[in-house]
């Protein structure tokens, strides 16, 4: 598979699209990024979102000892690929139109093809005579057409000259349209019209001699062959067939033409794929007709070989994406086999969020979004591969002014919410994340609103309508979620199951539970204003009463208030911390008060030129639900720090706790304990009188506890009916703090 410049960009124009790429990239950093002015802290590590549709192939060069490829999105030098069991041939030469299957040909477009012989180092120079055209290459030969139409095979002589052999046999008054390389270096295909209809032949480079195969095709026919076959237009034929043998059509299936290897005629990247199924590289015997997959899960980059076989691109997902080389077999079949995996290419995060030690990362994909995810360990660094976390999410809702979008809102329990706008102006929150399928939305019935915050089940929504606030409800095992409350808008903040609004005093916040309407607590900041800002993170509030006005952040705990400095950009809340971001010095500062004083201190620096020039989940996040921060830095890396402050002890935000009527391994019953941080948990299920019937462990979904259990015993059987009483014992992941112990009753029907 030899390429001139010319060729190179219409095989762009014409190749045909693959889906995604490779292994998400984790990396602990061994340095940190470069930082400018203050002392910062470094990174625990970085995370790239890469693309989950496989990256598209395009083949620089192929030949029988290897092949350069690159993807379709880049240029450059490209990625060679050598065979480790290809054994040179001992002599390489034009002279041996065989040994071309391993020549690399450059096209000056000017009067001169470049060769060399990629095993060997065997070079070659072919000088296009005066009056003459290039048109193609395939293997030692180059062809061309003069200004009478005929079409001429040129060839380095030993002496350096360049031979000249006209081609013979095309019938009289024929115009070459289009000159096609293929599975063959003995061979090219000529596509010609002739008196208004197109046909298709080939030229036996050796002495020049062309014969027709193929008459009445497309004016631009799809042409593979071989040694043995020719397949134009889904008609096929022995290239050995006497003379006057008619071609055998076939019926097209909507597919591309790829290659023919031995006896069979490869075809992939069907034009319609029917839903739950994936693309597939087909073989269909030109002697039986029997078809056959070659490659499951395939499309993209495919193309036939010189050496008589073809590449193509398959894998079961963007992060396990292959080139696979097919060659043929003895019998006339074709064998595969892996060489070369193709990295996922990484693409620029339009959002993040953070909760529970996981980093979310909104990406666009093909004609979507997709929200993937990062596993943090304890400190923060990169724990795991990228996980998709969403089925593909239309484009989200963007407001005049959003730079970043959408403005993802992490929950801390696995999921992620965000509002999105249909065609026809109806406006959605819309929760995801538990998996690639799964997707909750709720109705505004309004429009151009913002999510305000939330936690867990809850998602606070301000309209944008004036003086519209909502509070929606996403119960475990719904299928929808729901409004909550309507309510006047004011500034407000969510934790766990505890709304916080301004009291009815100057400096007071009030707490109110959404599931019992009761007032829980009131405390007063000692500020002569009403709060602008509130943000709730366990047993802190912060407050804001504008850019010029104070700022703290009250220790419920303690009773006490910590003033904080205050600025124009927004803040964000942590577990015993305060990030703002400086958008003149672009550093991202981070106040402590977990000592109960405030000590200020740059955490991060901020690329200078903006990938996005949002703030908090536009930019940056931070993770309410334990002590790292997440920030968009250059090369479409996502660092992470870490806060450096202490956690606070395991608590439980909420729970959603039932006793289901029927369980089965099909409907487990599934409790959810949303607690305040990452732990590893055990439940235990017993009877009244203290015998355990059961023992489940296992990890939280964020900061969620999430066991199933489907009603059996630990040895298997079914668990008698009856009242049981439960224990959860959940230890912090980051091992800061006491095990958390909660205790229960159920009722198994």
């Amino acid at each position: 598979m030899t390429r001139s410049r010319h060729e190179s960009i219409r095989s762009r124009r014409l190749a045909t699209a693959v889906v995604a790429g490779a292994a998400a990239l984790t990396c602990v950093a061994a340095t940190s990024p470069a930082q400018a002015g203050p002392a910062v802290p470094l990174p625990v590590g970085f995370v790239t979102l890469r693309s989950w549709e496989p990256a598209y192939v395009y083949y620089m060069w192929a030949g029988a000892s290897g092949f350069q490829w690159e993807p379709r999105t880049s240029i450059g030098p490209g990625t060679w690929v050598g065979y480790p069991d290809f054994v040179p041939p001992a002599h390489a030469g034009p002279d041996d139109l065989a040994t071309g299957t391993d020549v690399v040909s450059t096209w000056d477009e000017g009067a001169k093809v470049t060769q060399q012989h990629r095993s060997t180092g065997v070079t070659a120079t072919v000088t296009i005579p005066a009056g003459q055209t290039y048109r193609t290459t395939s293997g030692w030969s180059v062809l061309t057409q003069d200004t009478s139409g005929t079409p001429h095979v040129l060839r380095a002589a030993a002496d350096g000259s360049t031979t000249d052999l006209p081609v013979t046999g095309l019938p009289a008054g024929a115009r070459p349209t289009g000159y096609v390389p293929g599975g063959s270096v003995r061979r090219a295909a000529i596509v010609y019209t002739l008196d208004g209809t197109t046909s298709v032949g080939l030229v036996d480079l050796s002495d020049g001699t062309f014969r027709t195969y193929v008459t009445g095709v497309a004016a631009e026919p799809p042409v593979r062959f071989n040694d043995r076959w020719l397949v134009a237009d889904w008609r096929y034929i022995r290239v050995d067939a006497a003379s006057g043998t008619q071609p055998t059509g076939m019926t097209p299936w909507g597919a591309e033409l790829v290659a023919v290897v031995g006896d069979q005629l490869l075809t992939g990247n069907p034009a319609f794929v029917l839903g739950g199924t994936k693309p597939a590289l087909t073989a269909r015997s030109l002697t039986t007709g029997e078809t056959r997959t070659v490659l499951a899960n395939s499309s993209g980059g495919m193309g036939p070989t010189p050496d008589g076989g073809a590449l193509a691109t398959a894998g079961t997902s963007s992060f396990d994406w292959y080139v696979h080389r097919i060659t043929p077999t003895a019998d006339g079949g074709t064998a595969t086999r892996k060489v070369a995996q193709v990295p996922a290419e990484p693409i620029r995060a339009e959002g993040l969020a953070m909760a529970g030690g996981e980093l979310f990362l909104d990406g666009r994909q093909g004609n979507g979004h997709v929200i993937s995810s990062f596993a943090l360990n304890a400190v923060g660094a990169p724990a795991g591969p990228q996980t998709r976390r969403s089925p593909t999410l239309a484009d989200p809702t963007c407001l005049p002014g959003d730079a970043a979008c959408p403005q993802l809102e992490a929950l801390g329990d696995g999921h992620v919410t965000h509002l999105f706008t249909d065609s026809s102006g109806r406006e959605y929150v819309i929760e995801t994340g538990l998996d690639t399928t799964s997707l909750q939305n709720v109705p505004t019935g309004d429009s151009r609103g913002r999510i305000a915050g939330g936690t867990g089940r809850y998602v606070l929504y301000n309209g944008g309508t004036p003086g519209v606030q909502k509070i929606v409800d996403f119960p475990r095992g719904a299928t929808a979620g729901k409004i909550l409350q309507s309510r006047n808008r004011t500034t407000a903040a969510l934790w766990g199951q505890v709304l916080w609004t301004p009291g009815s005093t100057e400096g007071s916040i009030t707490g109110h539970d959404l599931k019992t309407g009761r007032t829980t607590t009131t405390v007063t900041t000692g500020s002569r204003c009403v709060p602008t800002d509130i943000q709730a993170v366990n047993s802190r509030l912060y407050w804001s009463c504008g850019a010029s006005g104070p700022a703290g952040v009250y220790d419920r705990a303690a009773k006490r208030n910590i003033p904080v400095p205050a600025g124009p950009s927004p803040a964000r809340l942590g577990d015993g911390f305060l990030v703002r971001e400086n958008r003149t010095t672009h550093q991202l500062l981070l106040t402590d008060v977990h000592t109960g004083t405030a000590q200020t201190h740059v955490v991060a620096v901020l690329p200078t030129t903006d990938q996005n020039t949002g703030t908090s989940n536009g930019r940056w996040a931070v993770d309410r639900f334990g002590g790292q921060i997440a920030y968009l830095g250059y090369y479409k890396k996502v660092w992470i720090v870490p806060s450096g402050v202490p956690t606070s002890p395991l608590a439980q935000m909420d729970a959603q706790i039932y006793s289901p009527s029927v369980i089965t391994r099909s409907a487990p019953w599934s409790p959810v304990w949303q607690l305040n941080k990452p732990s590893t948990w055990t439940l235990t299920l017993a009877t009244p009188s203290g015998t355990v019937r059961r023992t489940l462990t296992g990890a939280s979904t964020g900061a969620a506890v999430r066991p199933a259990w489907d009603g059996t015993t630990d040895s298997g059987a079914a668990a008698p009916t009856g009242r049981y009483t439960w224990k959860l014992t959940a230890r912090p992941r980051d091992g800061q703090g006491r095990t958390l112990t909660l205790t229960g009753t159920m009722t198994l029907g």
